[in-house]
C-alpha cells in the first residue's frame, strides 16, 4: 500500500514539475497563460466493514490543470498589424478548413493576398463593412484596397477676415496687380482624374463712388415711331401710345412724337414720378438710382455705389406695329467710371447794384461765422469763405470740402461720402441787407451704399474667370448666370457677412452657398459649393481664418493602423482613410473550460460555451491596442518558488519510497 501510495506521490511531483517548467519556458511567449497544477487525494473504501477513521488514504492524484487567463503587460512595437487586447477577450482564427481557434497572441502580419494572419498562417476573423460603414458577416480580415481613386472637388469652406482699414483703390481691376483688389486668397482644387487646380479669390472693395453713363441715341429719326411700340431699357418697358394720348409717365407712358431732343427728358420724367411702374417692373436692374436729361438729349444712368459691378446698358426698340423687329439705338459711353458718391450742395451770392448795407455783417456756415463787410462782391464773399475753411471743416466735420466753382463763382460744399444724402448745412447771412443766398445750378444727392460692398472675382489657375452665379444683365433676355464677379455685402456696424450674391446670411451666420461652375475641365457637369460662413470685415490683419475643400488625387497604400474599437483603416499617400473592416473579439461564458491546442491558441469545448462574437470595446470585450503585444503572463520569481516545491515534494515521495522498501527488506530478513 505505502509502495503505491509514494508512486503517485512521485507522478503527481513529476507533473507538477512539468507544468512549472513549461511555464518557465513561456515565459516570454507573446499572449501564453500560465498553468498551475491542482491535486486531489485517493481515498479507497469499502461497503462493508468501511471506517473513515481507520483508513489512511491511497495517494494523491493531478485533478487539474488549471489556465491563468490573468492579462500580462502589454509592450509596445513598431508594426502596426501587431495587437493587443486591452482587457478580456480573444482573437478567432480561421485556418481555411473550418478549423477556429483562439488566441491572445496578436502578431499578425499580411500575406501575398492582403490576408490579415498569425504567424502560423490562420486567418484573423473580423465583420466586414459595407459602403455605408455598416457591419457586415464575419470573415477573413483581408486589405482589399490597394489603392484611394481621386475625388473632384464638390465642396469648399472658405472663412476670411477682410481689413475694413484697408483703403480702396480705383484703379481698374487687373488680377496680376494687387494694388487693384483688396485682399486675395488661392485655393488648390481637384478635378475628377486627380489633377490639382487653383481657383484665386480676389475681393475689391467698392469706393466712394458712382458709375454715370451717358446714352446717345443713333438714328431715332428713323424709327418710324409708332403708338403700340415699345422700349427696353434696364429691363423695364416703356410703351408709345398715340400724341392724342396724353402719355401717363405714371404708367412709363411717352408719346409717339418723341423725338431725339426730348426722349431723354421724358424717360427721366418716368423714372422720376413716384407712381412710376419702370422701377417696378419684374426684370428692372433697381440698382439703378437717378435717370436723367444731360441737357444735350443725352439720357444719363447713374448706378448706387453699391452696384459696384456695372455693365453697360442698351436701350432697345420693339417696333410691334411695324416689322416686329428689336433695333438696339444706344451708343453707350461711360462718362465717369468713380463719379463721387459725395453729396453736392451749391449756393450762389448775389449782390444787387446798390451796395451792401448792414453792421457787422456775417455769413454764418453751420457752427462757423465768417464776418463780411458791405463792400465787398459776391465773389469776394465767397472768397471769404474760402478763407476760412479751415475753421469751417473743424466745426462742421460732415463737411468733406469746401470750394468756390470757378466757372459759375458759387460756392460748392461736399459732404463726407459715409453720410450718404442726410447732411446739410445751413448757409445763412446775419446782420446785411441785399445780399441773396440761393440754390446753385447744381445739386448732387449723397449714396453711402458703398460701404462694406466688395467684388468677389474667382480665377481658375489665376487665369479664366469661373460662373460664380453672377446674375445676367437686366434686360439681357439670359436666365443663366454667367462668368464674372458677384458681390459681397458686410454689415458696417459689426463687421458681420450680410449678403452674399444679393441673398441675405442667416440669422445663425449661415451664408449661402456658391456654386462654382468650369472649375473641372475633365468633367464641364462638376460644380463645387462654396460656403462662406465666418467671413467678417474687422478692423484687422487681413487673413484666411478657415479653408477646406473634400477633393484629392489619386493615392497609394501606405499603411494599415487599427484603432481601438478595432476598426481596420488603411492610410494612402493621398491623405485619404478608408476603414475595411472590425477585428471580432470572443468572449466565452466559461473560458476556463477552453482546451489548449497549442500555438498559443485554445479551442472552444462543451464547457467553454459557444463563443460570443462583439467588436472590441463592447460588451465584456476589452479595447483593442494596435502596434503592441500582449506578453507572457508568467511570473518568473513564483515558478522558480514553485518548481523547488515540486523538487521537494518529489524527494519526499523518493524517500516515502525508500522507507517502505527498508521495512520490507527487515521484514524478510526475519528467520
Amino acid at each position: 500500500m505505502a509502495f503505491s501510495t509514494a508512486i503517485t506521490g512521485l507522478k503527481a511531483s513529476t507533473t507538477e514539475l512539468d507544468v512549472t517548467g513549461n511555464n518557465i519556458a513561456n515565459s516570454s511567449t507573446v499572449g501564453f497563460k500560465s498553468a498551475r497544477t491542482e491535486f486531489s487525494d485517493i481515498f479507497a473504501t469499502v461497503v462493508v466493514g468501511s471506517g473513515s477513521a481507520n483508513s489512511p488514504g491511497s495517494g494523491v492524484i493531478v485533478s487539474d490543470i488549471a489556465q491563468d487567463f490573468t492579462a500580462g503587460t502589454i509592450q509596445f512595437t513598431n508594426n502596426n498589424l501587431d495587437l493587443a487586447i486591452d482587457g478580456t477577450g480573444f482573437f478567432q482564427l480561421n485556418d481555411g478548413q473550418g478549423g477556429i481557434t483562439y488566441t491572445r497572441a496578436g502578431g499578425f502580419e499580411l500575406d501575398k493576398d492582403g490576408n490579415v494572419v498569425s504567424k502560423n498562417g490562420n486567418f484573423l476573423q473580423g465583420f466586414g463593412l459595407d459602403a455605408a460603414g455598416n457591419r457586415q458577416p464575419i470573415g477573413n480580415l483581408a486589405v482589399s484596397q490597394k489603392e484611394s481613386p481621386p475625388k473632384a472637388t464638390s465642396d469648399m469652406d472658405l472663412s476670411f477676415n477682410i481689413d475694413s482699414r484697408a483703403t480702396p483703390s480705383n484703379l481698374a481691376y487687373d488680377p496680376d496687380d494687387s494694388a487693384t483688389f483688396t485682399f486675395s486668397t488661392t485655393n488648390s482644387t481637384f478635378d475628377s482624374l486627380g489633377n490639382e487646380n487653383t481657383i484665386k479669390f480676389d475681393m475689391i472693395e467698392q469706393g466712394a463712388w458712382r458709375e454715370r453713363q451717358s446714352i446717345s441715341l443713333i438714328d431715332f429719326a428713323g424709327l418710324g415711331l409708332n403708338a403700340g411700340d415699345s422700349f427696353s431699357l434696364a429691363g423695364g418697358t416703356i410703351s408709345v401710345v398715340a400724341a392724342g394720348t396724353p402719355p401717363d409717365p405714371a404708367l412709363g407712358q411717352i408719346g409717339d412724337d418723341t423725338t431725339a431732343a426730348n426722349f431723354a427728358s421724358r424717360v427721366a420724367a418716368i423714372f422720376n414720378d413716384a407712381a412710376t411702374p419702370l422701377q417696378n417692373q419684374v426684370g428692372w436692374d433697381n440698382r439703378i438710382r437717378e435717370v436723367s436729361d444731360d441737357g444735350s438729349g443725352n439720357l444719363e444712368i447713374t448706378w448706387a455705389a453699391s452696384a459696384a459691378d456695372v455693365r453697360p446698358v442698351v436701350l432697345n426698340h420693339i417696333d410691334t406695329v411695324g416689322t416686329g423687329t428689336t433695333t438696339a439705338l444706344t451708343n453707350v459711353n461711360t462718362q465717369d467710371p468713380f463719379f463721387a458718391a459725395n453729396k453736392v450742395e451749391s449756393y450762389a451770392f448775389s449782390v444787387p447794384a446798390p451796395p451792401l448795407t448792414g453792421t457787422n455783417p456775417f455769413i454764418t456756415i453751420g457752427a462757423t461765422q465768417v464776418g463780411i463787410n458791405t463792400t465787398m462782391s459776391a465773389s469776394d464773399i465767397v472768397d471769404e469763405i474760402i478763407k476760412n475753411t479751415n475753421a469751417i471743416l473743424s466745426a462742421n466735420p460732415e463737411i468733406d470740402t469746401i470750394t468756390k466753382d470757378s466757372s459759375t463763382g458759387q460756392l460748392v460744399i461736399t459732404y463726407d461720402p459715409e453720410l450718404g444724402d442726410e447732411p446739410t448745412v445751413p448757409v445763412s447771412s446775419t446782420n446785411v441787407t441785399g445780399l441773396t443766398i440761393g440754390a446753385g445750378s447744381f445739386d448732387e444727392t449723397g449714396d453711402n451704399s458703398y460701404q462694406g460692398v466688395y467684388q468677389m472675382h474667382a480665377l481658375f489657375n489665376n487665369s479664366t474667370p469661373l460662373n460664380i452665379g453672377r446674375p445676367p444683365q437686366p434686360g439681357s433676355g439670359l436666365t443663366t448666370s454667367e462668368a464674372g464677379p458677384i458681390l459681397l455685402t458686410f454689415d458696417t456696424t459689426n463687421g458681420l457677412l450680410q449678403t452674399v450674391n444679393g441673398l441675405p446670411v442667416s440669422a445663425t451666420g449661415s451664408a449661402p452657398s456658391i456654386t462654382i461652375a468650369g472649375a473641372d475641365p475633365a468633367n464641364p457637369n462638376n460644380t463645387i459649393s462654396l460656403d462662406l460662413s465666418g467671413t467678417t470685415q474687422f478692423a484687422s490683419e487681413s487673413i484666411v481664418k478657415a479653408s477646406t475643400q473634400d477633393g484629392f488625387t489619386k493615392g497609394d497604400l501606405i499603411g494599415v493602423t487599427f484603432s481601438a474599437e478595432g476598426v481596420m483603416v488603411a492610410s494612402f499617400s493621398n491623405g485619404q482613410n478608408s476603414n475595411l473592416g472590425i477585428v471580432a473579439l470572443a468572449s466565452f461564458e466559461n473560458q476556463s473550460g477552453l482546451q489548449p491546442v497549442g500555438d498559443t491558441a485554445w479551442s472552444a469545448t462543451l464547457a467553454s460555451g459557444q463563443a460570443i462574437l462583439n467588436p472590441p470595446g463592447t460588451g465584456l470585450n476589452g479595447q483593442l491596442r494596435s502596434a503592441a503585444l500582449e506578453q507572457s503572463n508568467v511570473n518568473l520569481s513564483e515558478e522558480l518558488v514553485a518548481l523547488i516545491e515540486a523538487q521537494r515534494n518529489f524527494q519526499a515521495n523518493s524517500k516515502t519510497l525508500q522507507t517502505e522498501n527498508q521495512v520490507t527488506q527487515t521484514i524478510l530478513q526475519i528467520n
